[in-house]
This record gives C-alpha cells, sequence and structure tokens, in this order.
C-alpha cells in the first residue's frame, strides 16, 4: 500500500477509521470496573451518572486528543530531522517539558506563590510548553552544521539532555514533600485519571490552533523531504517553517506531558505504522497518524484501567511494552540497510 492506495480508497479507509473510532470509543465508557446500569447514566444522582460523565469520558476524550497530539507531533520532528527513528520522548523535548512541569509542581508555590496562583491551572502546561520549546530550539541549534541538521549529533545530544532533564527531576523528586512526591510519581509514570473538563478545554484550546497550523504546512514538509536547498527552491520558507514546526510541537507536546505525565513511543510508532501502510506524504500523514494515535492511547487506556482493576497501571508503562520492542526493530532495520 502506499499515497496512490489512499488516494483510490481514502473515503472508504477515512470511514472505516473512524468507525473503529466510535466503537472504541463507546466501548472504553462501557469498559471499567464496575458495571453500569444504562438506565442511570441521565440520572444526576445516580452514582452510574457520575462515573459515565465525570470520570470515563474526560479521560477518553483526554486519551484521544493526546494520543493524537502525540503522534502527529512524531510525524512532524520526523519530517523536520527527516528521520524516522525521531520522536519527542526520545531527543528530549517531553523530557525538558516534563523539567519543567516537575519543577513548577515542586517549587512554583515558593518561587513565584502570586505567579503560580494567578496562573491556576494553566501554569502547568504553560511551564511544560516552555520546557518543550526550550528543549527543541536547543537541539536544533547545537545539531546544525554547515551542511544542515545532523542526525548523529541530533541523537546524541538528545540522549543527553534526557539525562540531564532525568538528574533534574531526580533531584526535585528528592526535596518534594510526601504529597509532592507521589503526585510526582504517579504523574511521570503517565496517567489520565486526573482529568477534568477544565483541562480538556485547556488542551483542546491548544490543539485547535496548532494542529491545524501544522497540517496546513503539509505540502511545505513534502518539499522539505527532498532536501533545505530543494525546498528552497520550490518556494519553501525553510527557516519559517521549521519556527512554526518547533512551536507547534512544543505546545502540543507541553500541553500533553503538564496533564498527562510521560506517556512515550506514541510519536515514534504510529507515524512510521501509518508510512508503512499508506506513504510518506505529509497530507496524509498528519491526520491519520493523529486518527491512530487517539485510538491507540484509548485502547492503552481502557487496558491500564481494567487490567488490574480496581487497581490502575500506570499508561506510561504499557506504551513503553509496544514502543520498545518496535524501536528496537528500527534500529536493527536501519543498521541492516
Amino acid at each position: 500500500m502506499g499515497s496512490h492506495f489512499f488516494e483510490q480508497y481514502q473515503k472508504q479507509i477515512i470511514s472505516f477509521m473512524l468507525a473503529g473510532l466510535g466503537i472504541i470509543f463507546f466501548g472504553a465508557i462501557w469498559q471499567g470496573a464496575m458495571e453500569i446500569n444504562w438506565a442511570n447514566v441521565f440520572d444526576k444522582e445516580s452514582i452510574e451518572h457520575y462515573i459515565v460523565w465525570h470520570v470515563r469520558l474526560p479521560r477518553i476524550l483526554a486519551a484521544l486528543l493526546i494520543g493524537g497530539g502525540l503522534a502527529i507531533s512524531g510525524a512532524v520532528m520526523q519530517g523536520l530531522f527527516r528521520n524516522p527513528l525521531v520522536e519527542p520522548g526520545i531527543i528530549g523535548v517531553s523530557g525538558g517539558a516534563a523539567l519543567f512541569a516537575a519543577g513548577t509542581i515542586v517549587l512554583g508555590q515558593q518561587i513565584a506563590p502570586k505567579v503560580f496562583a494567578l496562573l491556576g491551572d494553566y501554569a502547568l502546561p504553560i511551564a511544560a510548553c516552555l520546557g518543550g520549546w526550550l528543549v527543541t530550539s536547543i537541539l536544533y541549534l547545537f545539531s546544525r552544521n554547515k551542511k544542515g541538521v545532523s542526525i548523529s549529533s541530533m541523537l546524541l545530544i538528545g540522549i543527553a539532555i534526557n539525562a540531564f532533564t532525568g538528574a533534574l527531576i531526580g533531584l526535585l523528586t528528592f526535596i518534594a514533600s510526601e504529597t509532592e512526591l507521589r503526585s510526582l510519581t504517579f504523574w511521570s509514570m503517565g496517567s489520565l485519571s486526573s482529568f477534568n473538563y477544565q483541562k480538556i478545554l485547556i488542551l483542546a484550546g491548544a490543539q485547535l490552533i496548532f494542529v491545524p497550523l501544522l497540517w496546513k504546512k503539509a505540502k511545505a514538509m513534502n518539499a522539505m523531504l527532498l532536501g533545505e536547498r530543494e525546498a528552497k527552491h520550490l518556494g519553501v520558507h525553510v527557516e519559517q517553517l521549521k519556527k512554526a514546526q518547533i512551536w507547534g510541537v512544543a505546545v502540543i507536546t507541553g500541553t500533553a506531558v503538564a496533564f498527562a505525565g510521560a506517556i512515550g513511543f506514541i510519536g515514534l510508532l504510529i507515524p512510521h505504522l501509518v508510512r508503512m501502510l499508506f506513504g510518506a506524504d505529509h497530507r496524509f500523514v498528519l491526520p491519520l497518524s493523529y486518527l491512530l494515535g487517539g485510538i491507540l492511547l484509548i485502547v492503552s487506556d481502557s487496558f491500564s484501567r481494567t487490567i488490574a482493576a480496581p487497581s490502575e497501571v500506570p499508561i506510561g508503562i504499557l506504551t513503553a511494552f509496544l514502543g520498545a520492542p518496535f524501536l528496537g526493530y528500527l534500529v536493527y532495520k536501519q543498521g541492516r540497510s
């Protein structure tokens, strides 16, 4: 299969995927530690109403938004660096966002209590976006040479950033209070359990701005696959495109990490899968990655809250079980080629 196959059958493929998303979405609402008596779902006094409308529905919407956001961020970064091994978690973007978010949790009240109180629920995503943007900018700046972006330098710098941010998060964990430590521990393993509609609105608001912006640049991203010089000859404003991509990825990844913690490998696994099935045309890779990323995270979240019910397995552990072998396969495949 490839781009031509998708162009020929795009209506059928998109209809099939949307139908699959709908089935999985409502299946995830139905599935849980407690059986639901659907006759009581619209009775505001019943426990079923609370569980469906205030527990399961917000976290399923969050899974859709975060899975889609991480997948499209991975697709954009793989296009920017022209390497299928790149994703926000591996090269340190998620680590930078996590460091700033952890710093806000542990030190925000002590360093800037008035700013922290003023920003409220917005403090964490703003800090995480700044962290993601800072790391992406450093990565891009230091991995450039006269010939363009050096992939090996970028991966090594990303590994160094991940180690550095991990050490600083460890230090923050060491000085955290007991309550902060509990929040940090569960947050660092990834969880969708604390979502409410206010957080959903913040997440959706950021994505409503930046996801269409990234998709709008899909044709320019296709030109970039030929090389920066060739893209310039085709009329692409390369530096402007890179800035838009870096900011878009920083905001989408930062808001996702701020609210859900470190959920790795979605940005690696999904774009690669989409390219294998439907080709490398970014006009299709970006929206299909978003759709499949949302589906995968909804399924992973359903397993995380039911596999050991009534306890919950952190969702980051499940995605790592899926993604780590896949990363090994990609590295092995690249080495063989």
